[in-house]
């Protein structure tokens, strides 16, 4: 019978666990906070669609979209070697080990201890005992707050997994923008070089036509002092050009007094063709949007748990070992066991736990706004993209036939002046406008990569694959 009474207690205990486990239900019903989305975007024709994390999709290198394999062989070292990356590598480990933490919660916990006594005293000779059990405790999930800690860290982990996305996706878009920005420094070097040739030559024209006493020696002094402007300008893209270099330096894990780009004259300007109708699922595969909603889905987890404090908690615990007076005698000494069952419940705690159920309510909220305004950042941004993408587009049509007539001006005035039929003046305005109007053409087919590049980010990783 004494036996029976703890076997009893323990099946009533292990019972009421399933029933009330059965009922419990402490977090609210989780559902995608509700977004106000547009039907399609004003840039675009494709249909809205409502977002379901899909940042695990596999995007494919979108970087060769560019058919640059000097920026694919940069962008494959982000991963490896930026230390952003890094950071979030380590971060989404930890995310792991976190997961794993809690999920260990819901087994028994088994340890195994051994010891030994000698005491005495008054007028009692000196006694030993040695002692070796086994100790099992275990905690019933009665209410299902240890799996909704499991479930909040595995949300946890997978908002880590997002955040990884994110930044790899970030780095390489970053490393994208200085690589066009050097490649930009590189072709506007080279139209600079052809500017300040240019101004030599009608700088020795000038010379000349002083020498002859022609013009008077205010036109040498002006051209000097376009071509010494010319060059100071040069300089100033050579610094541009070294400061985008050591981004990329940065960007790829390197300290920038070890790495160097070389300039390739070869190089021209490409840029992807975008899709005629970007389907605005692809922002389902933003990481951001992929994270802020599973932080939301982790907060309202956390509702759950802090209700759980309403609610007594269980604990079984059972103990087997042995006993005796020398080692010798321990494994072969009298068996002792132990087993029993407890109930805890909060009578009174000042408000505590509803102040926690409260914080975990406002928390849920945020994150609630969190993902909101993540999600209209994320049209925002494809919208200023597409639109970005489309003027640019239009811009460099007109910038193109801005810089052919221009070119031509400059020739026609240069050789006006020559004949003696202008001043100057006219030939340094018509270098000017025309040196300008080649730095607006290069400027135009530059910002539609970068723009194409925000899109890409913007988008998640691009449109491949779909």
């Amino acid at each position: 019978m004494p036996t029976r009474l703890p076997q009893r207690l323990i099946l009533s205990v292990l019972a009421a666990s399933l029933l009330l486990g059965g009922c419990a239900n402490l977090a609210p019903k989780y559902e995608v906070p509700a977004v106000e989305t547009p039907i399609a975007f004003k840039e675009g024709r494709g249909a809205w669609v409502v977002a379901a994390p899909a940042d695990t999709l596999q995007r494919g290198p979108w970087w060769e979209l560019f058919d640059d394999p000097v920026l694919g062989g940069l962008v494959a070292q982000v991963e490896v070697n930026n230390q952003n990356v890094a950071a979030a590598v380590a971060a989404y480990a930890q995310a792991r080990a976190l997961t794993r933490e809690q999920r260990a919660s819901l087994f028994p916990q088994v340890n195994l201890s051994a010891g030994g006594n000698r005491g005495g005293g008054g007028g009692q000779p000196t006694a030993r005992t040695y002692q070796v059990g086994i100790g099992v405790g275990w905690e019933p999930d009665v209410f299902g707050r240890l799996g909704l800690a499991v479930q909040g860290a595995r949300s946890g982990e997978q908002a880590a997994q997002a955040d990884l996305a994110a930044a790899t996706l970030a780095a390489q878009g970053e490393l994208a923008t200085a690589y066009f920005g050097l490649r930009e420094a590189d072709v506007l070097r080279r139209l600079q070089t052809e500017t300040i040739a240019g101004l030599r030559r009608a700088l020795q024209i000038t010379q000349n036509r002083y020498a002859a006493g022609v013009v008077a020696r205010t036109d040498v002094l002006q051209a000097e002092s376009q071509l010494a402007n010319a060059e100071a300008d040069l300089l100033t893209l050579e610094q541009q050009r070294a400061t985008f270099e050591h981004a990329i330096a940065v960007l790829v894990g390197k300290a920038p007094a070890n790495f160097s780009l070389a300039a390739d004259p070869k190089w021209t300007v490409s840029v992807p063709l975008i899709p005629p109708e970007v389907p605005s699922t692809l922002l389902q595969r933003r990481p951001d949007i992929a994270a802020a909603e599973r932080r939301v889905e982790q907060a309202n987890g956390q509702v759950g748990i802090q209700r759980a404090g309403y609610f007594p908690s269980f604990n079984l615990t059972g103990s087997l070992g042995l006993s005796a007076a020398s080692i010798g005698e321990l494994f072969s000494g009298a068996l002792v066991w132990a087993i029993g069952a407890s109930v805890a419940q909060m009578l009174f705690d000042g408000g505590r736990v509803d102040a926690r159920v409260d914080q975990a309510r406002a928390a849920l909220e945020e994150a609630a706004a969190r993902y909101r305004q993540t999600v209209l950042a994320a049209f925002q941004e494809v919208e200023d993209q597409l639109v970005a993408l489309r003027i640019l587009s239009e811009q460099q049509v007109l910038r193109l036939q801005a810089s052919r007539a221009a070119d031509l001006v400059e020739q026609q005035v240069l050789n006006r002046y020559q004949a003696g039929q202008v001043n100057y003046t006219e030939v340094i305005t018509a270098q000017s406008n025309a040196a300008a109007a080649r730095r607006a053409l290069v400027q135009a087919q530059i910002d539609r990569q970068v723009a194409a590049v925000a899109l890409i980010q913007a988008l998640g990783g691009g449109w491949r694959g779909l």
